[in-house]
């Protein structure tokens, strides 16, 4: 049974995939009814059956014309997605974004965001939170673990005649690079910048700022603690 979804799964996300053969025959057989499902829910929101789009329950998908995919994409359940951003959402294969997790590209109606790229084989976890209104962009094979938080735009606040929410923000963007992992409960703020096979370590906060490919940074703010050699 495992060898026979393992066939599935591997056909699906086109690279080499192997269930564990202890997992019990009616966890598979569940698994897989509730990822039928998923994707009808993923070709009744993008009419495109061809894509493998799989949409979990209780997910909610705002502005879907704004999204642009590739191939075996996951939405699980529970998550929230708003497209609505000058750019709109461009997603590469196999990207997964992980239960209960978020992403916004517009805070404001007054002002249109940027919005989210992602290349291929991005997984972002759980309850992860990515405010995408000054832009955001990730590269191929980079995964968040779970609660990780990215904000794209900053309040002005330095007058004191007037309330910060009405100073206006700005905007610098984030991007992060290829083959990077982002440890749980780890914020990126405006303005970060982080190389191709970078490790940010759980907890850490990365500010505004270039940080550069092969190394692990972590602390509050981060900072670089050894470089990663081949």
């Amino acid at each position: 049974m495992s060898d026979f979804f393992s066939a599935l799964a591997s056909r699906a996300r086109k690279e080499k995939f192997a269930i564990d053969p202890d997992v019990p025959r009616s966890y598979l057989l569940r698994f897989f009814s509730a990822k039928v499902i998923d994707l009808l829910r993923g070709v009744l929101v993008f009419r495109r059956l061809n894509a493998r789009i799989f949409i979990g329950k209780k997910a909610e998908i705002l502005c879907a014309s704004k999204i642009s995919t590739g191939r075996f994409i996951k939405f699980a359940p529970g998550c929230y997605v708003d497209a609505l951003s000058r750019d709109g959402i461009r997603l590469g294969n196999n990207f997964s974004l992980g239960r209960g997790a978020s992403i916004e590209c517009t805070g404001s109606l007054a002002t249109l965001g940027v919005g989210f790229s992602a290349g291929n084989n991005v997984g972002i976890g759980s309850f992860s939170f990515l405010g995408c209104a000054g832009g955001v962009s990730i590269g191929d094979d980079t995964i968040l673990g779970n609660f990780v938080s990215i904000h794209s735009e900053n309040h002005n606040f330095e007058r004191l005649d007037i309330p910060i929410r009405l100073q206006g923000v700005t905007q610098q963007g984030i991007r992060i690079g290829k083959n990077c992992w982002i440890g749980a409960k780890a914020t990126i703020l405006d303005g970060a910048s982080i190389g191709d096979h970078a490790v940010i370590a759980a907890g850490a906060v990365v500010t505004a700022g270039e940080y550069e490919g092969n190394a692990v940074y972590g602390g509050i703010p981060a900072r670089k603690l050894r470089s990663l050699i081949a």
